[in-house]
């Protein structure tokens, strides 16, 4: 089941098109990538899932019925521009914008004293947010963005500002909302972090989606038919043994007792004559398909290049 739909959306501004004729589907309880170069039309998507631009064409319906302005207490957003007032403390601001999305003040502190004490972070309470590092008060606004329970998640850039540990961290904690019933939705440059926690990815490029999918059959899909072979005995004996079935393309050190080599064999039903001509030159260890990754897909997607 999807809970939010994309359908045909275009956006123009005064001549430039951010988005052109874009369709997706997020699936409920998913986390859903959504990639692409600066200037793509990512910031101009998430804008108009939460209302504060409306398209020029098509509509975004969430739940199956066209999206409300009352609908926006079900999203959480945390924008790439923060937005904490730097003045205020920080239990203060964090209860301001509790109080926003509908909890009373009682939930709401309880709630927080939850979350700071989570995050190590409940001996801020007192300070001014301007006192805070980046990573500190991303925190802050992090914990405030989940706080009311919504059922879809938007984070802009999550991890910037973060260093491992806390990067880590908050991938911890976007994964256990998605197991409570979440749908989290997360635009980001870091092809590692898509690979590590999204089910599907959308790659949206001048201003199209070019790209939408699942994850793992999005690789494998993609996979150039590169095969790496570990074994023992020599080298030579296997390239004669598999020259003119297959593209070899580089040797290895010996790794302990084995030797590797990278094959491309262009069709499928190739692969088997390839293992069974390398088992008969050498002793095989392995042969294992090498899957691209997202940042190698990411880059031949946007180069034209799939």
């Amino acid at each position: 089941m999807d809970i939010l739909t994309v359908e045909h959306v275009t956006k123009r501004y005064a001549g430039h098109t951010a988005l052109d004729d874009v369709s997706l589907s997020i699936p409920k309880g998913s986390v859903y990538g959504l990639l692409g170069p600066n200037g793509a039309g990512k910031t101009t998507l998430i804008r108009i899932i939460n209302r504060i631009t409306a398209p020029d064409t098509g509509r975004v319906l969430l739940g199956g019925r066209e999206i409300a302005p009352e609908d926006v207490r079900r999203i959480g957003y945390l924008p790439e521009e923060r937005g904490l007032y730097k003045k205020m403390k920080v239990g203060e601001q964090a209860v301001f914008f509790a109080r926003l999305k509908g909890l009373s003040r009682r939930d709401a502190v309880a709630r927080l004293k939850k979350w700071f004490v989570k995050f190590g972070i409940e001996g801020w309470w007192d300070k001014k947010i301007e006192e805070l590092s980046k990573g500190m008060a991303q925190k802050v606004q992090f914990i405030v963005t989940v706080l009311h329970e919504p059922e879809l998640l938007i984070f802009d850039e999550p991890f910037s500002g973060f260093d491992p540990i806390n990067a880590n961290l908050l991938k911890e904690e976007i994964l256990a909302l998605r197991d409570k019933g979440a749908t989290v939705i997360f635009s980001t440059h870091n092809m590692s972090s898509v690979e590590e926690i999204c089910d599907h990815i959308t790659l949206i490029n001048k201003s199209k989606n070019i790209l939408s999918g699942r994850v793992d059959e999005i690789r494998r899909r993609h996979g150039a038919n590169i095969f790496e072979v570990a074994y023992r005995g020599e080298e030579a004996d296997l390239r004669r043994a598999v020259e003119g079935r297959c593209e070899i393309l580089e040797g290895a050190a010996e790794e302990s007792v084995y030797r590797t080599l990278k094959l491309h064999v262009e069709h499928d039903e190739e692969v088997r004559q390839v293992i069974d001509a390398a088992n008969r030159a050498v002793e095989l260890r392995s042969f294992r398909e090498i899957i691209p990754s997202m940042n190698d897909i990411f880059i031949r997607a946007v180069n034209g290049q799939l």
